[in-house]
């Protein structure tokens, strides 16, 4: 790609982020759109909608800017929650990471690169000058201003490595104050029970309530059993359907849109009032759930919600083998109420080995499948092998504008249009392998996306023109390093691009919200308060921070590109927490491990490819001398992973008797323990009445069954 191209992309994906910044600024003032733009205030009551008219309103204005700028990290903490905050500290550590390796890329590496002689380069010539000129590739074999990319090498690994270890220091202490101040937590006193042998004498609610007895008689307080609700889960998405239908039929002014013939396609019969259908069919489907609730009392699985009166017997509880017998009894922790994923929940051991095969088998397949789209988008990137496959665009492709935008802009275009639809299907595979926390499901989500996009995004566009070709080079280790050496740097110019593309404009586009826009604009804007999808917006920061680290010695041009998105997805990402979206779950921080193994997964990679570097430059001692430096990467690693990584697994000891001991002073604690006992009760089995006739239960059909 030449320096032209690359311009042409920056200047379409600039002209989108401002036109993007400007309508938000000026939709957000309407009154129509607050449901759309600021859905969470209006859910919390904090929403002011101005009905009159002024001239401001049709005016662009930064204002929104200082708005999310100004709340402080502590507010933003009582407000969104601790992950909110560790997903903003992602943005401020990679803003950190490459601030310092700007400062040393752009004025001490580039030049560097620049002014060497490798690729025989035209100085007279610049906006036709090919982007390789600004890379490694064009310094010279053996140049002693080589040494300035090793001491480069080891300077940034140094203070990546103090950040990351800076950052793990102060989001477990986070973590713990957090803890410290959070009020009792049902999932704090609960641990979730599977295995529980059969009794041909008594149900499994009727065992648990008698082994937890006798071996914990002082501090258990109850159960809850979980039973097979996949039936009354499906009758109650259907009724909610049914109900949107019935609202969205109500709320139309046109009387004959309420009518339609009962004949083939609506096209003869005679006239009926869809209405009345809709409700006699919303009555039906709740007469069933109940009739399902009902029955649902001997449907019972050998699994169930534990509590406890204080928060160090369900600790002890969780991490003592309960039974004799090491495969019975087998505890878990208990995610939060409103975090429980019940579709899913009643499955049977044998179906979830079986989906977990399943979605294994699909994930590598999707995997595979997914470089079509990269070698379409390499074959784009490359004007004579696009001549090659359609000559009949040979005449087009001459036009100096239509060049640079296929080479420049359409390749990252077309490869961000191919992986949106990447993070949906991952948490589908996710919900499949029997996960019993929506955030279990949105962690093993973002693993998946975040490796489908390192393999898919870099190696496969990095090795598309030669470990594809020659596979058995992969086959040995040894070559490896030259082997990305020669293939990584040759992609800078297209990993520039998608920075741009998919970090610029996305980030923007998520500020704008076009889908609930239109879906506003013809009054189908859903009631409920989306929540940040972690599992697709963590990966993407994290693969940006991948390449930032990856090209720092290899081509120090992308850094400046990466800086601005980190600035805007820092600013956009924080309105976005403020005004829309509320946390469906909370985990205390604990995506943060997988933002610091991708970190130094990212600096090995570095260092491998360092080494073969120095080797293709004829700079032998350069590239053993970078040996150790994965080595004491990993080191540091293991240093983490000891000393921080247990706290976000489980709260030490010392923290859960402090909070119990506290708990003895509060006088609310009582009424906590009071409804703790119903807190893990499956939705399921409450009582829904979307309808106007019938009884309305104000109690658990359930419970209504079994007294």
């Amino acid at each position: 790609m030449i320096l032209s191209a690359l311009l042409t992309s920056v200047g379409i994906n600039l002209g989108l982020c401002l036109l993007f910044c400007t309508l938000y600024s000026i939709l957000r003032k309407q009154p129509g759109n607050i449901s759309v733009y600021a859905p969470r205030l209006i859910a919390e009551r904090n929403a002011q909608e101005r009905t009159d008219f002024n001239l401001e309103r049709l005016l662009p204005s930064p204002g929104w800017v200082r708005e999310a700028w100004r709340p402080s990290e502590a507010e933003l903490l009582s407000i969104s929650g601790l992950d909110a905050v560790v997903f903003m500290r992602i943005f401020t550590f990679g803003f950190k990471v490459f601030s310092f390796a700007g400062i040393i890329g752009v004025f001490i590496l580039l030049p560097i690169n620049y002014l060497g002689n490798q690729l025989s380069a035209d100085f007279s010539d610049l906006a036709n000058k090919s982007l390789d000129s600004f890379t490694i590739s064009n310094v010279d074999n053996g140049s002693n201003w080589l040494w300035i990319h090793f001491s480069a090498a080891y300077v940034f690994t140094a203070i990546v490595c103090y950040l990351l270890y800076f950052e793990y220091n102060y989001i477990s202490s986070k973590r713990i104050a957090y803890f410290y101040s959070s009020k009792p937590q049902p999932h704090q006193f609960t641990i979730l029970v599977r295995s529980i042998p059969a009794s041909s004498s008594s149900s499994f609610s009727e065992s648990v309530e008698s082994f937890f007895m006798e071996n914990y008689p002082s501090t258990y307080l109850s159960n809850s059993v979980v039973r097979r609700t996949s039936k009354i889960q499906g009758l109650i998405s259907d009724a909610d359907k049914m109900y949107r239908k019935l609202a969205h039929l109500k709320s139309t002014t046109h009387t004959q849109q309420r009518f339609r013939r009962d004949g083939f396609l609506g096209l003869f019969g005679r006239k009926v009032n869809i209405l009345d259908q809709y409700e006699k069919k919303l009555e039906d489907l709740e007469d069933n759930m109940r009739m399902e609730q009902t029955s649902i009392v001997g449907k019972e699985v050998p699994a169930a919600f534990v509590s406890f009166k204080s928060r160090f017997v369900a600790a002890i509880a969780l991490h003592i083998q309960q039974g004799v017998n090491p495969i019975e009894w087998v505890t878990e922790p208990a995610p939060e109420p409103r975090d429980v994923y019940w579709p899913f929940f009643s499955a049977s051991f044998i179906k979830r080995w079986i989906w977990k095969l399943v979605v294994f088998v699909a994930y590598i397949l999707i995997t595979v499948l997914f470089l079509i789209p990269v070698v379409l988008v390499q074959g784009l990137t490359n004007l004579e092998q696009l001549e090659t496959w359609f000559p009949f665009l040979e005449s087009i492709l001459e036009l100096t504008v239509v060049s640079q935008v296929i080479t420049g802009y359409l390749p990252s275009l077309i490869l961000q249009l191919f992986l949106s639809f990447v993070p949906p299907i991952m948490i589908m595979f996710s919900s499949l392998q029997g996960y019993i926390a929506l955030s279990q499901i949105a962690k093993s989500a973002c693993i998946k996306v975040l490796c489908f996009k390192i393999w898919n995004i870099f190696f496969a566009n990095v090795l598309s023109g030669t470990a594809l070709y020659q596979f058995n080079l992969l086959l040995e280790p040894k070559k490896i390093p030259s082997l990305l050496a020669e293939a990584v740097p040759a992609q800078a110019s297209f990993f520039i691009a998608y920075v741009v593309t998919s970090g610029w404009t996305s980030t923007s586009s998520e500020l704008f919200r076009l889908i609930p826009l239109i879906c506003s604009f013809f009054k189908k804007a859903s009631d409920e308060v989306p929540s940040i999808s972690y599992h697709s917006e963590i990966p993407k920061i994290l693969f940006f921070g991948l390449l930032g680290i990856t090209y720092f010695l290899l081509s120090p041009l992308i850094l400046p590109f990466l800086l601005v998105y980190y600035c805007l997805g820092f600013i956009i990402y924080r309105n976005q927490l403020l005004n829309v979206y509320a946390p469906k779950f909370e985990t205390g921080g604990k995506f943060w491990p997988i933002v610091h193994n991708s970190t130094i997964f990212s600096l090995v990679l570095m260092h491998i490819i360092a080494i073969g570097i120095f080797g293709l430059k004829k700079l032998p001692v350069a590239s053993s001398l970078i040996i150790p430096l994965p080595v004491l990467t990993l080191l540091f690693n293991d240093y983490c992973r000891k000393r921080y990584l247990p706290i976000f697994k489980e709260y030490p000891a010392e923290c859960l008797i402090k909070k119990d001991r506290d708990d003895q002073n509060d006088p609310t604690i009582s009424d906590f323990l009071d409804k703790l006992v119903t807190a893990y009760q499956d939705p399921a089995l409450m009582p829904t009445q979307h309808s106007g006739s019938g009884d309305r239960r104000t109690s658990p059909l359930l419970h209504a069954a079994e007294d």
